[in-house]
């Protein structure tokens, strides 16, 4: 099995070099300008110069096969990383964006209500300073 394989890259490999020949080029009587193999017999024709055979294309390697997938591989990686990082800092946008709505009501309003055990109380000149350094602290650590 592994001999027919190898004949047959061999083969493959080699066959650009079988395949090239010369190339002429004439004119027939319409004035169609001809490329051929062989020249048409009682035809004049010219050798073309310049034609060179087609170089095989260098085989990959399993490491390149390798390195592109694990390349295609780490682009999906970085894109699910980044996307993640973008869902997190919109999460924490909207979250600091609540905090910061908060700490101004509890700065322009003197008089804020809090449910406890589900009855309404109004908070003390204390605990709404207490809240306030509360919500700056949270603001501090968590939005900058």
């Amino acid at each position: 099995m592994r001999s027919t394989v190898a004949a047959s890259l061999l083969l493959f490999a080699l066959s650009p070099w079988v395949m090239a020949g010369q190339i002429y080029k004439w004119v027939d009587s319409q004035g169609v300008t001809h490329f051929d193999a062989r020249p048409p017999n009682g035809v004049e024709a010219t050798a073309v110069e310049g034609v060179k055979p087609a170089t095989p294309p260098e085989p990959i390697s399993n490491e390149a096969v390798m390195k592109a997938s694990g390349e295609a591989e780490q682009r999906r990686i970085d894109r699910k990383v980044k996307s993640q990082v973008a869902d997190e800092t919109s999460r924490r946008n909207e979250f600091c964006t609540g905090v910061r709505t908060n700490l101004a009501q509890l700065k322009n309003n003197p008089r804020v209500l809090q449910q406890v055990n589900g009855e309404v109380r109004r908070l003390t000149e204390q605990e709404r300073q207490a809240k306030i350094e509360e919500v700056r602290k949270v603001i501090d650590e968590q939005c900058t």
